[in-house]
């Protein structure tokens, strides 16, 4: 055996003994595994493990101590060789001896080095980098976007999306309609971009829509404080490898943490770390809050402020009065939006992730707040997928799959009606072609939440990034609609009548305006408001705490902070009333989708390389479902004659009444090349005109062909993008046909 395989077996053994005791690794011999054509690694033994596994990180820290043990022995080595060369008694051959053993252990330290820096490009250093440079590169050459106005050098976080990408975003929002919208009766809006300052105010956003940002002290540019700290720790991770097992965890438990951070723990990491302007090398300002919103005056006089909308929700809540009354003043019932939103981003970057003008799709369910259920719960509530609950997170574990109905059943998800609408993101998210595998649902850790949210999770995809919020679907109590409530003076609330009056005990909590003027002064309003938004558990537990103790720290969320509520201060007791009806504000579950983020992801997913036939250059391909694909198929006569060309001007003819997106392409390029373009633009089927009465269908990803008549084709691609039949059903129905060129 090769002493380079004699020391990788070493190490994989020993990397096994320290791997977590209650999983092991497969067994493999080494003898086997350099049978394989693939270079032989110790990652190679761990690579069926998640990115995220503690078996991987078990890997690397055992890799880190192995390197940081073996640079000891190299030192220990190199100072026996340079007392013996500097001691008279010292024999050549002792002298030798010495040396040689400092070369092996040279050898054995670079291998270590080797193996270590091949797990931490595993776990999202050059290999993912390399992968999204592939994607990029191609989704810009093929035109689905590029940095907006780039003739003038481009601005960041704005971009275009050219004709593939303006169909994929389309076929994106028309199905999230159908699946939405018409499938849950759905009531839509389209609300203005430009909104009033004084709702945005209402809502939260002018006080505490901020990041924080810092400053080169020199020349004044503007970074984000956690995008610093977060290159930071990357950086020394997949390129610092004498990093103690120690550093590792203190920098990637800084990673999981950051945001989380205050200002003055950012500033405090970026002084330990010694982080300065990237550009520059000059020192950077502490951290301040910066307002996302782009500011801007509503008519000429410049009086009345607004802003650009950073969401599209706020438009729904100040509508719900008028959708309630054309909802039959009934309950439940769903708005929903999708347009265009802004946010004045620090330091965009990451592509369509973070940009300062993007598109959501919003959902603002309304539900009676004692009531939860939905009744189409168990079309749902048998779907298994990944989930990350709270405890799973701050246990250090893994996400793990999960039956809906059980998560929502053991309370680990709020409420049915949280639950229905978790397994429907999933069902769509899937449908559009994002990996089951690389696609978890995240509950918010309790620190996360306002303290209005009763639940929330958030859909995240794996990419190259790492794992991307996508979707976020939030219980977000009934906050909202009381905001826009207490600063409008309109009622936005819902209606139960009783059959018979009933006496009902209610909760009256009256805050004592005077006196918290005398100890908030500016804040008292937002006190006010927080103690009249308090739930009746909530209220009861004050007031008992005000009894026995005088006096109670209560979270003012609107202030990010804790305050000293006395007895004096507010008066809270329980009365008995007859009452006709039930006046209740309801509550909100909040489905809010980025369809950017979304449609990257997506693209991720459904890239692929694969040789040419003559396998001398990499092929792309994007494997996008027919539902999502910007042309469903192309048209390809195979020579150029007059024939073949007017077969395929009456097919394209058919595909148009049809509705069938196409693409014909009549140039002498060879069939094969053909393929290998429309491939690169993820269209799922060609056609190709080979006869006057018949021609080939050719699937993308398989390169199967059939052949069909020419007067059914057209039904047949459509029967297939429109998800009536599976290829697979229509091979069954018809010819198969061979052609060397489908693999061209």
């Amino acid at each position: 055996m090769y002493p380079r395989l004699i020391f990788l077996e070493n190490i994989s053994r020993r990397v096994g003994s320290l791997l977590h005791p209650l999983t092991k690794p497969h067994s493999f011999s080494i003898s086997q595994l350099s049978l394989s054509s693939k270079p032989l690694t110790t990652f190679s033994l761990l690579r069926h493990f998640t990115p995220e596994s503690p078996l991987m990180d078990s890997a690397e820290i055992s890799l880190r101590k192995a390197l940081a043990d073996k640079q000891a022995a190299v030192d220990a080595q190199a100072n026996t060789v340079r007392e013996l060369k500097g001691s008279a008694a010292a024999d050549k051959a002792a002298i030798n001896a010495a040396v040689e053993g400092l070369k092996g252990l040279k050898l054995e330290k670079a291998a270590i080095e080797e193996e270590l820096q091949e797990i931490v490009k595993s776990n999202g250093g050059e290999s993912k980098e390399a992968f999204r440079q592939g994607v990029i590169n191609t989704l810009e050459r093929k035109l689905f976007y590029v940095p907006s106005f780039k003739i003038y050098g481009g601005v960041a976080g704005l971009y275009d999306y050219g004709p593939p990408g303006c169909a994929v975003k389309q076929n994106v929002l028309a199905f999230w309609r159908q699946h939405f919208v018409m499938q849950e009766n759905m009531l839509e809006v389209d609300c203005p971009c430009v909104t009033p300052e004084v709702v945005l105010k209402a809502s939260g956003h002018v006080d505490k829509f901020t990041d924080l940002m810092v400053k080169d002290e020199k020349t004044g540019t503007c970074y984000r404080a956690d995008h610093l700290i977060k290159d930071f720790c990357k950086e020394k991770l997949e390129k610092d490898l004498s990093l103690s097992a120690e550093k590792v965890a203190e920098l990637k438990h800084v990673l999981a943490m950051l945001d989380d951070f205050s200002s003055e723990e950012m500033g405090s990491k970026i002084k330990e770390y010694g982080i300065t302007a990237p550009d520059t090398k000059n020192p950077l300002s502490d951290p301040y809050p910066f307002n996302l919103m782009f500011q801007t005056s509503i008519g000429p006089s410049g009086v009345s402020p607004g802003f650009m909308r950073p969401e599209t929700a706020q438009g729904i809540f100040v509508n719900f009065k008028d959708l309630y009354y054309y909802n039959g003043n009934k309950l439940p019932f769903a708005a929903a939006q999708i347009g265009q939103a802004f946010r004045n981003e620090i330091s965009p970057r990451q592509g369509l992730l973070r940009v300062r003008e993007f598109t959501l799709a919003e959902i603002e369910h309304f539900v009676d707040p004692q009531d939860k259920s939905h009744r189409k719960f168990p079309e749902v509530a048998n779907l298994e997928f990944l989930m990350f609950p709270r405890e799973l997170q701050v246990s250090g574990q893994s996400a793990k799959k999960m039956v809906l109905g059980e998560a929502v059943s053991k309370g680990t998800i709020n409420n049915e009606t949280l639950g229905y609408f978790i397994g429907r993101v999933y069902i769509f998210l899937t449908s559009l072609g994002i990996d089951k595998e690389r696609l978890r649902f995240r509950q918010h850790l309790a620190n996360e939440m306002a303290h209005y949210a009763a639940d929330c999770w958030d859909a995240e995809i794996e990419c190259s990034y790492g794992w991307i919020e996508c979707v976020g679907i939030a219980d977000r109590s009934a906050y909202d609609l009381r905001a826009h409530m207490d600063k409008s003076g309109v009622a936005l609330v819902a209606h139960e009548k009783y059959a018979e009056p009933k006496e009902v005990e209610k909760i009256i909590i009256t805050p004592v305006k005077k006196e918290l003027g005398l100890a908030f002064k500016g804040n008292q309003k937002m006190v006010v408001e927080a103690l009249e938004a308090m739930d009746e558990k909530e209220a009861m537990e004050m007031k008992a705490n005000l009894e026995s103790k005088g006096e109670v720290e209560f979270n003012v969320c609107t202030l990010g902070k804790n305050v000293t509520i006395t007895n004096k201060m507010v008066t809270i007791k329980k009365e008995k009333k007859k009452e006709h009806q039930r006046v209740f504000t309801p509550s909100v579950i909040e489905p809010s989708f980025g369809i950017g983020r979304i449609i990257y992801c997506l693209y991720e997913h459904s890239f692929y390389t694969r040789q040419s036939k003559g396998g001398d250059e990499q092929l792309n391909v994007f494997r996008f479902p027919p539902l999502v694909a910007p042309i469903k198929c192309t048209v390809f006569p195979l020579v150029q004659n007059q024939q073949y060309e007017e077969v395929a001007a009456q097919i394209v003819k058919s595909l148009a009444a049809a509705g069938i997106s196409h693409k014909i392409d009549t140039t002498g390029t060879s069939i094969g090349k053909r393929y290998a373009r429309t491939d690169e633009l993820g269209v799922p089927f060609a056609i190709t005109v080979d006869s006057e009465n018949s021609v080939t269908v050719r699937e993308r990803d398989s390169k199967q062909q059939i052949r069909v008549n020419v007067n059914e084709v057209s039904s047949v691609i459509k029967e297939v993008t429109d998800g009536q039949s599976t290829w697979a059903d229509v091979q069954w129905r018809y010819p198969s046909h061979s052609s060397a060129s489908a693999d061209e």
